[in-house]
């Protein structure tokens, strides 16, 4: 994850111990200090402001449920910031490079896609309470069937059972089609990081050679004035008209050297201040490739976790029998369901912080190369 990349790095003791105690040492250090800062960025005040807005949205797209998607995707759109329009109305007045442009559309186009996938968190949710819900009802069959086996409710449980199946059936939906997603936005990602990349080196190398150049004409000034000095009292020396011209010819010389050393000047820090601009968007797209790249694995594993609760629901449909065949089978769906139940929800909660985090990585990335393009804080 993202936090692994700013980890101190351990120092192994000088003495004692075995190497493989060491390395067991140091993992677990490791590991401590990366969910010590999981920990630490949970408590700030950006991460809790963005939870309660989002979970304030949820709320109010719960109770109006039949326009769900629609009204997500506005009503959370305002956690982008700067907001789009900011930046639109920015990118017309200044003089912005196209990459830093681009830059922005990637962004606003990976903050869309975490949308989407808080939604199908959501969705997901409120879709496996349903699911609990079913199970609860097998619970209510297993006591029947264990007080009475010659009991006959195959007409309600067919209707239990293909409830069960629609509803994890649903939940798998809600999963797969953002799966789908993740790689063409991964794929621009990387290609707009390779081109920030290649301007950002480009630029590097313009600067160190403006700053070689600039020493080197510093040196050259130097060596020019002395030598303009050494002529002009040389001329002084041979007539009362030199002497009194000297003073001119001086300044003039010294105001176009100042003329011109001003405009390389200025020439050189717009050329530095674009460099900073780069270098703030490349690592905003690295870090949120990598919280993409997180993402897309937390996702793919809970669309595993449904499919498999899919298949063990399919199997009671397909297979379930009468008296202690079927009570059998309905214990063995409890205990599956059960048994993935807390697991699920954890990977669940897992995403949805980590979603918040890509938000707030998102968001501190824009709001700094507006800062260093408009000179504000923002």
């Amino acid at each position: 994850m993202r936090f692994i990349h700013f980890t101190e790095i351990i120092k192994k003791p000088a003495g004692g111990g075995s190497s493989k105690e060491r390395d067991v040492e140091d993992s677990l250090s490791s590991k401590s200090n990366v969910n010590s800062e999981y920990r630490n960025a949970f408590r700030t005040k950006s991460y809790v402001d963005i939870c309660n807005k989002a979970q304030g949205y949820g709320i109010e797209n719960t109770s109006m449920r039949s326009s769900h998607s629609n009204s997500c995707s506005t009503s959370s759109s305002s956690l982008l910031e700067p907001r789009q329009e900011i930046v639109t109305n920015m990118i017309k007045s200044f003089k912005v490079h196209h990459l830093l442009v681009d830059y922005f559309e990637a962004s606003l186009e990976a903050y869309l896609c975490c949308d989407k996938i808080l939604q199908g968190v959501r969705q997901t949710r409120f879709g496996y309470g349903k699911v609990i819900n079913v199970v609860n009802k097998l619970s209510q069959r297993v006591v029947e069937y264990d007080t009475d086996t010659d009991v006959d409710t195959n007409v309600n449980d067919n209707i239990i059972y293909e409830e069960l199946v629609s509803s994890v059936i649903n939940n798998s939906l809600c999963l797969s089609n953002n799966i789908i997603n993740f790689c063409d936005i991964q794929e621009k990602h990387i290609a707009l990081l390779n081109r920030l990349n290649s301007k950002r080196l480009k630029l590097k190398r313009r600067i160190t050679i403006k700053r070689l150049c600039k020493k080197v004409g510093g040196i050259g000034l130097v060596v020019s004035e002395t030598a303009l000095l050494v002529a002009l009292l040389v001329f002084a020396f041979h007539s009362i008209i030199g002497l009194a011209a000297a003073p001119y010819v001086v300044g003039g010389s010294f105001g176009l050297m100042k003329k011109r050393s001003k405009w390389e000047n200025k020439k050189y820090n717009s050329c530095e201040k674009l460099y900073e601009q780069i270098d703030v968007a490349a690592k905003g797209v690295y870090i949120v490739i990598n919280d993409l790249d997180t993402m897309s694995r937390m996702v793919k594993r809970l669309a595993d976790e449904v499919e498999h609760c899919r298949e063990v629901a399919d199997i009671c449909v397909k297979n379930y029998g009468h008296g202690n065949g079927r009570c059998v089978i309905l214990k063995m769906v409890l205990r599956e369901f059960r048994d993935c139940q807390t697991n699920f929800m954890d990977q669940l909660e897992e995403l949805e912080e980590h979603i918040y985090l890509c938000f707030l990585a998102i968001n501190r990335s824009r709001r700094q190369l507006m800062q260093k393009i408009t000179d504000k804080k923002y």
